[in-house]
């Protein structure tokens, strides 16, 4: 319990911090594009409220998924096939190099011809950023899998689907999941900016919004509600993150105690 409480005051301790600077340095503002940050939290609860969650930001969220899931699925599928096999490997490399070097948004122009202005560009969008971190670290982790444990596994007959879920995939999952953070990262920043095209709803829509109607507080609170959604997918994402690599967890732990 007071290791809990003790965790919780470090994770508080600094937005509390830079809450209260924000508080003091905006008190005395009279710069419209710059409010004191007391007139946004007023402005919040008459602006966000349960119709405009559901119409704007339970959107949002639902692109987001649908974006994030199918990177996932695509990039630790194909970066377990690339990581696999050398050959592969050196054919793809090249390719993804080039791709993974052309910024999502500069794409969104061509995602429009194809896709349409609808849901689904804005899941294309978010899909095609988040791909590479899970892709590239999925390959590297596949690429590191220890050949001892591979080689015990393959004497004792373990292998196809049993051998790729139990050696390589939990071998390579510490890694895997780094990229998966990194990728839930891209794709909020991916899910706002695919929003302020051609959209009729959706948090980046809303806050562009404010900001032509020169709603500005009304603007900052968009921004707040961007940045707790972003805070609670973190917790989320680790709350998953440890459940899954507990033995990784537990592993590091060991071993530092017997240093």
């Amino acid at each position: 319990m007071r290791r809990f409480l003790l965790r919780l005051v470090f994770v508080v301790a600094l937005p509390v911090v830079l809450l209260a600077v924000w508080w003091l340095a905006s008190d005395d503002s009279t710069d419209v594009y710059w409010p004191p940050l007391r007139t946004i939290l007023k402005t919040f609860p008459d602006v966000w409220t349960a119709e405009r969650l559901r119409t704007d930001a339970f959107p949002s969220v639902l692109r987001l998924a649908a974006g994030y899931a199918t990177a996932a699925v695509t990039g630790v599928a194909l970066g377990t096939v690339i990581g696999s096999h050398r050959r592969v490997r050196a054919v793809c490399e090249p390719v993804m190099e080039f791709l993974r070097a052309v910024p999502p948004p500069v794409l969104i122009p061509v995602i429009m011809l194809f896709a349409g202005i609808g849901d689904t560009m804005k899941v294309v969008v978010i899909a095609s950023g988040c791909v590479w971190p899970i892709l590239l670290n999925t390959v590297e982790g596949v690429r590191a899998v220890d050949s001892v444990m591979a080689d015990t596994a393959r004497s004792y007959g373990i292998t196809g689907a049993a051998r790729l879920r139990h050696v390589v995939l939990r071998s390579a999952s510490p890694q895997i999941f780094a990229g998966l953070r990194q990728g839930l990262s891209i794709g909020i920043i991916l899910m706002v900016i695919s929003e302020m095209f051609a959209a009729s709803s959706g948090l980046g829509f809303t806050v562009v919004q404010f900001q032509r109607g020169f709603a500005i507080p009304d603007m900052w609170t968009g921004i707040l509600v961007l940045g707790l959604l972003g805070f609670l997918l973190s917790v989320l994402f680790q709350l998953v993150e440890r459940r899954v690599l507990g033995w990784y967890h537990g592993l590091r732990a060991s071993t530092r105690r017997s240093r």
